[in-house]
């Protein structure tokens, strides 16, 4: 008998543009284990690889935890070989978030700890509860963030503040969070899934094409200078002006409608 899904894939609105990616593994408090990371690997390259979808958004089943990171007791019987064997696999699954073509929210509850906190980071928008707690706490059991969580944070607010939360593995608030920078919208406890699925309606109601090709000219040009960056974006922007989406959008506004993307 097949293990039951730690995750679910839900479509939402008219179309199915939006996609909510559910984390659920509740025994656990959606810890990362090997089993629940090969299935974000498999979720997210379906995703990728869908034309439909214009935006994700990833949520916790459980209003206690949205993730508390590492599976640290199954790797705690690892061998030396098979803590390698699992690295690679999660980090795998930290990739497949973080490389998704289209823009992925995370609407974090309750506890995002470690990888959680990682998972989160690797989405483009970052939706907080008022009761959420975040932390960076690998420092404290002897690893290092894995999950993109030094490269990640530090990008979002910069050395010294990332240091502060990585070197004394502290515990936020979500508000704590959000005055850092690490959190984009702080909600009342309880509406973050509600407020991450209305923003991402908000993104799929746009060109997918010019969505795609500015989150794409957004990533590439971050690690580059001012000059190369302008080049990368100049680039997306070629790219999507002789689309059917720049054409339906002009004559969309051309003739006050509201416009039918054709997305390519």
């Amino acid at each position: 008998m097949d293990a039951p899904s730690m995750l679910h894939l839900t479509r939402h609105g008219e179309g199915g543009h939006v996609v909510e990616l559910t984390l659920d593994r509740p025994e656990a408090m959606n810890a990362i284990s090997t089993a629940f990371a090969e299935e974000i690997t498999a979720a997210t390259a379906r995703l990728a690889a869908d034309d439909v979808v214009r935006a994700v958004v990833v949520t916790s089943a459980h209003e206690r935890a949205f993730c508390v990171g590492a599976d640290l007791k199954e790797r705690n019987g690892f061998t030396d070989a098979q803590m390698m064997e699992h690295r690679l696999i999660t980090r795998r699954a930290y990739r497949g978030v973080l490389d998704l073509p289209v823009p992925a929210l995370s609407a974090v509850e309750g506890y995002a700890l470690g990888g959680g906190m990682e998972i989160a980071l690797s989405c483009d928008l970052i939706v907080a509860g008022e009761g959420a707690t975040l932390a960076l706490p690998e420092v404290g059991v002897g690893v290092v963030p894995g999950g993109g969580g030094t490269q990640l944070l530090t990008r979002r607010v910069g050395w010294s503040r990332t240091a502060s939360v990585i070197f004394t593995a502290r515990r936020m608030t979500a508000a704590q969070a959000h005055e850092l920078g690490a959190v984009d919208e702080l909600v009342a406890p309880g509406t973050a899934r509600q407020r991450a699925l209305e923003v991402a309606a908000q993104i799929a109601a746009n060109s997918p094409v010019a969505v795609r090709n500015a989150k794409q000219a957004m990533r590439l040009g971050m690690g580059t200078d001012l000059a190369a960056g302008l080049e990368i974006e100049d680039g997306a922007w070629r790219a999507t002006a002789f689309s059917g989406d720049r054409r339906e959008g002009v004559a969309a506004f051309a003739e006050k409608r509201t416009p039918k993307w054709p997305g390519r």
